[in-house]
């Protein structure tokens, strides 16, 4: 599901025996525009000492409920390598950082995550941590990491000026991303200083031509006409999939969910509870409320599917939008 990278800001983070700091922002790599740590604050409790979390420690976050937890402990977090967050992080600073927690190099792969599309590391034993801590040391030994620095700050990006093809559109406001795959998807851009009675328009990361990190400023093939006429959405939610599917085909863009498996997702509010029904080209759909897996099934092959638009993304035939509501109301009626 989208959410707004701003929507976990402040969000107690909280290990496997107790809280450890709240989030103040998070790093994203200037490649692949996946976001690769929370940048955690972390009080008195050591210092004042700025930690980085990654996604693959993550276990369950709820917006709204304001608490990321994770399968750390607080001795492990202690423990970790120092960051200075506030020098540019290298390959070699991160290289340091996955060897202490033994996860994989997310850019050693062909993949969003390496070897994946999403930060699926499995469940660690924090007991047997420090063991696998140091077989991963041995692997990853030989690797001699570049020196480059690839991790950018969203509160740093936050205020560079978006360039279409001819002229200054306005300024990068927020940031969407998909909390599956832990992506950024959109840039959101607020338009209103170049458009007068404007509105906050939505840049995806995959129409950007070029970044100019030294000169803070976002490029774009696009034109400020068709910027302007994109179609509205409420800016107080991040968009759903139907949204997704207007604004692509209105810029003529191929869907990036057709290159990850998924062809349509319909979300429905119960009440506190909101529910997510994600249908893949595979026929299979997921179940999720909020951002936590509850089913999964598998359709009927007899169940018409998809009707391929050369022109656009693949669309959903409307008797299958049907049956994903029709899931999402039984599920929520039973439980």
């Amino acid at each position: 599901m989208l959410r707004s990278i701003e929507s976990i800001y402040g969000s107690t983070v909280a290990a496997l025996d107790g809280d450890i700091g709240t989030v103040e922002q998070a790093y994203f790599d200037d490649e692949a525009w996946g976001v690769r740590y929370l940048v955690l604050g972390t009080g008195s409790w050591i210092n004042e000492r700025k930690v980085l979390i990654s996604p693959y420690s993550i276990k369950h976050w709820e917006p709204g409920s304001g608490v990321v937890h994770v399968d750390l402990t607080r001795q492990q977090i202690k423990d970790s390598p120092d960051i200075d967050t506030n020098m540019p992080v290298s390959r070699q600073h991160e290289s340091q950082y996955l060897n202490y927690y033994g996860y994989p190099r997310y850019w050693a792969g062909a993949y969003l995550w390496g070897s994946g599309g999403r930060p699926d590391f499995g469940v660690r034993d924090s007991e047997t941590a420090v063991a696998s801590e140091a077989r991963a040391r041995l692997d990853w030994e030989a690797y001699d990491p570049p020196a480059d620095v690839h991790l950018r700050s969203t509160k740093a990006v936050t205020g560079y000026h978006i360039e279409a093809v001819d002229g200054n559109i306005g300024h990068v406001s927020g940031f969407i991303f998909d909390d599956e795959v832990w992506a950024i998807r959109y840039l959101t851009v607020d338009t209103r200083n170049w458009w007068p009675g404007g509105k906050e328009v939505l840049l995806a990361t995959k129409w950007i031509e070029l970044v100019d990190w030294i000169g803070s400023a976002v490029s774009t093939t696009l034109t400020r006409a068709e910027i302007k006429n994109s179609p509205p959405r409420d800016e107080s939610i991040p968009p759903d999939r139907n949204h997704e599917v207007m604004l692509h085909q209105h810029y003529g863009k191929d869907a990036y969910w057709s290159e990850d498996n998924t062809g349509m997702q319909i979300s429905q509010k119960f009440g506190s509870r909101e529910f997510t029904a994600i249908l893949k080209l595979d026929a299979s759909v997921i179940l999720k409320e909020g951002s936590r897996e509850v089913a999964r099934f598998t359709l009927n092959s007899a169940v018409p599917m998809f009707a391929e638009n050369h022109d656009g993304p693949a669309m959903l035939d409307a008797t299958i939008a049907q049956l994903l509501c029709s899931l999402i109301l039984g599920y929520a009626r039973i439980t």
